[in-house]
């Protein structure tokens, strides 16, 4: 594959992180269906305390990628690591936004309680702690007593992020969670999120296939191939924070590292069949 890269200044590869400082690692992560390969030895290293971003082109095995991570699911060979343990079953300190708001919340409770019902086993005082700091946390206080069907799409995204920041998650994994959404709400729950996760400092891994959210959002961003997928390459993104749409958008260095995921994705270097 040919790219043109400005040689000043080019699009960053991932160093290595240093010992510790990776929250996740996938090692050589395979998994096939039957005759069907989705992924094919997948490394990477997420890194503590950042937004990283997996992004690839629609059917490339990134939800796929999301359940092995989540331990949802378990890979046909490799290994992934949260923490330093291996993964067996869904991880202490994880938690999980789906893109399909309008199934995982539950339409008879209320927010307060679609908020509280992972943290249903806790004490009641420091349930409605949990409850009312999350839901602050979104901008959704006063709607504690409206139902999800009260609601719009991204009010109801708000509550499903709201639900999983109750648990305390050291690492928040999203997949493709503004997909449902229209164009404005999509960037405002964007911003929602960069926000909450320079707050609160935790660990968050985003699945997309939209190159532009990508970008904006990622402090790294793990760019798949057409399937059987590998890692096309792991960019880690040099743009300053805070980030806004207008400024970060509008910034060469952006458009420039939209044009290299952008190549990367049209690539067909990385999808020969094995």
């Amino acid at each position: 594959m040919t790219e043109t890269r400005v040689t000043e200044n080019p699009v960053p590869r991932a160093a290595s992180p240093a010992a510790g400082s990776a929250e996740l690692l996938l090692d050589g992560v395979s998994r096939s269906y039957g005759d069907n390969l989705a992924v094919r030895s997948i490394s990477a290293e997420v890194p503590a305390s950042k937004i990283s971003v997996i992004v690839g082109p629609s059917g490339c095995g990134k939800s796929t990628l999301l359940r092995i991570i989540s331990g949802l699911d378990e890979p046909t060979a490799g290994r992934v690591e949260f923490e330093g343990v291996p993964v067996k079953g869904v991880p202490e300190g994880l938690a999980m936004v789906f893109q399909d708001y309008s199934r995982s919340l539950f339409p008879w409770m209320r927010v307060d309680k679609n908020v509280a019902f992972p943290i249903k086993h806790l004490p009641a005082k420091e349930r409605a702690e949990r409850v009312r700091f999350a839901i602050e946390e979104v901008g959704l206080s006063g709607k504690e007593k409206l139902y999800p069907w009260q609601m719009s799409g991204g009010m109801q995204q708000r509550v499903a992020i709201a639900r999983a920041l109750a648990s305390h998650p050291k690492l928040l994994l999203m997949d493709e969670p503004y997909a449902s959404v229209d164009a404005q709400t999509r960037a405002d729950l964007e911003d929602l999120l960069m926000r909450i996760q320079s707050e609160l400092g935790i660990t968050v891994l985003v699945v997309t296939h939209d190159i532009d959210e990508s970008v904006y959002l990622a402090d790294r961003i793990i760019v798949l191939s057409a399937p059987p997928s590998v890692v096309a390459e792991v960019i880690d993104v040099d743009l300053p924070r805070p980030r806004d749409h207008i400024a970060t958008k509008t910034d060469p260095r952006f458009v420039e590292i939209r044009g290299h995921v952008t190549r990367l994705l049209r690539s067909k270097e990385h999808a020969t069949p094995v």
